[in-house]
């Protein structure tokens, strides 16, 4: 459950067990903010442009509910297995920070709308089961840059746009005992959210937003410590791993070598990998919450909540399962799909283009995935692109494999036409009428190239000939580079093992 070994930890910090929580912010994608009428997308406009006097904090204004952000956090939380309140209400959390207009954020304290849930997670073949404290609704702070000047002084600029933008914030039970449990959380979550469609969950932008509490308790101990360090600035999943990590080793040396943990909000340097303190809090920040008095209560019927769970979309889980019971997939590959929402559609898409069944399907399915799992992903990672940012398109899937299938096409020529296809958005017929990439089958001209080869390379035959059969796979390899990917794969193993064994005929013969 617990890897020291995989951080290097001291012998110290290996005596003791992470106890990790979560906080996680994330931005919904509604059209309007949180309570008023403003744009919710912001992003790329000048600062302080998509603002009105709600945002801005202007005396005298009123809040509005945003509906949208009430249900999307429901949808949320039967995702996530809570107990649905069927009364809420939103409260006024004071603090004097100079990224908060009004001098408190509207959010909810002791009635959240969702609560008491879990979300399972499988972690180096362990089950684990993370406990959900609640999931509640807040309207998001406006954004400071720091800046110093040319003369060394130093000041903050405040663009408002952010300010109000709906806010869903979950927060976990102290349930994760690693690093890579937390981080195997946050990737889980953002699947969820992104399946239900409710945020971008994009961590560079800053919609999906991370904060950890962590502590180390003795191995033995099954008491949750009573004080904890707040980890902020992490905004990436590795970055939680690595910081998370840094932590646990720091905090277990202080306990080591007789100290005492103080409770306090360190940030994350990424560049130093460290983390530094920020503030000292001994205990928790009076926030003087009350019950924001321009809001009345929301009445949450169980119709309602019936009607969101009835409109839920698939959830990850369910659809890896699915994918292994309809598509025959490996359990492997129906988890690496399923991970992301974009590439599940695409590769179902692909599978269903000719509408093929039973065995049939099921074939296609596992060609797709691999071509998906391997190639397309590997063209993903070195373009920097996701799969709606490419050309490529599911239909170019499907063909590539009936062109394959139908032996119109090798598997060399096939990663030649993926990668054209993926460049261009041509089809892949397309690219092989355009290249000339149908496949040789005529067993004179591939005979020749078998010929060539062998002429070529007399070391590997040498080796074939002394009992080393890998020699075959390198000149097969050969008849492939003549042919330029065009010879028929089968067609040309049987042809060089003919060649082959009839010189080790001769030669024994002589």
């Amino acid at each position: 459950m617990y890897d020291a070994h995989s951080f290097g930890y001291t012998v110290t910090a290996m005596e003791y067990e992470p106890v990790i929580g979560l906080e996680v912010h994330s931005q919904l994608l509604t059209r309007s903010k949180m309570y008023c009428a403003c744009r919710a997308g912001y992003q790329g406009d000048p600062p302080n442009t998509v603002v009105c006097p709600v945002c801005l904090g202007m005396p005298g204004v009123l809040p509005v509910i945003n509906k949208q952000a009430v249900q999307y956090t429901i949808m949320t939380g039967l995702a996530l297995n809570c107990t649905i309140a069927s009364r809420t209400k939103f409260d006024r959390k004071n603090y004097p920070y100079p990224d908060l207009m009004k001098g408190y954020q509207i959010s909810q304290y002791d009635n959240p709308i969702a609560s008491r849930g879990w979300l399972q997670l499988e972690v180096n073949g362990e089950t684990r089961c993370i406990g959900i404290t609640r999931v509640h609704l807040e309207e998001d702070v406006a954004k400071l840059t720091h800046v110093r000047d040319a003369t060394g002084e130093s000041y903050s600029l405040v663009d408002v746009n952010r300010a109000g933008v709906p806010l869903m914030e979950i927060v976990s039970e102290p349930d994760m005992r690693s690093p890579e449990e937390a981080r195997q959380y946050l990737m889980k979550l953002r699947t969820i959210l992104r399946y239900l469609g409710v945020s971008t969950c994009n961590m560079e932008e800053g919609s999906f937003r991370c904060d950890a509490n962590v502590s180390v308790r003795p191995k033995e101990s099954r008491e949750i410590p009573s004080a904890k360090v707040e980890v902020k600035n992490m905004n990436s999943f590795r970055a939680v791993y690595q910081a998370l990590g840094y932590e646990v080793e720091r905090l277990a040396r202080v306990l080591g070598e007789g100290g005492r943990i103080v409770q306090e909000t360190r940030g994350w340097v990424e560049g130093e990998g460290v983390t530094v303190s920020q503030r000292t809090k001994e205990y928790a920040h009076d926030y003087r919450y009350f019950p924001e008095p321009d809001l009345p209560p929301v009445e949450i019927a169980s119709e309602w909540v019936e009607e969101i769970r009835s409109r839920m979309p698939e959830l990850p889980d369910a659809r890896r399962d699915r994918f292994v019971a309809q598509y025959d997939l490996p359990q492997y590959d129906a988890d690496l799909l399923t991970a992301s929402k974009e590439m599940a559609d695409f590769f179902e898409d692909a599978v269903k283009v000719d509408g093929a069944g039973g065995n049939a399907l099921g074939k296609r399915a596992k060609e797709v995935s691999n071509w998906l799992l391997g190639d397309i992903s590997h063209l993903l990672h070195d373009r920097g692109k996701g799969l709606d940012e490419s050309r490529l398109r599911p239909q170019h899937v499907a063909e590539l494999v009936a062109l394959l299938d139908d032996g119109t096409i090798s598997t060399p020529l096939a990663k030649r036409v993926v990668e054209e296809a993926f460049d261009t958005g041509k089809s892949p017929s397309e690219v092989v009428k355009e290249r000339g990439y149908t496949q040789v089958t005529d067993s004179a001209l591939i005979e020749a190239a078998v010929a060539e080869a062998v002429e070529q390379n007399p070391r590997a035959v040498g080796d074939y000939l002394r009992g080393k059969e890998t020699a075959m796979r390198f000149l097969v390899g050969q008849v492939m580079r003549i042919t330029r990917g065009k010879a028929n794969p089968t067609l040309a193993n049987k042809l060089v093992k003919e060649r082959l064994e009839g010189l080790k005929t001769s030669q024994r013969d002589t």
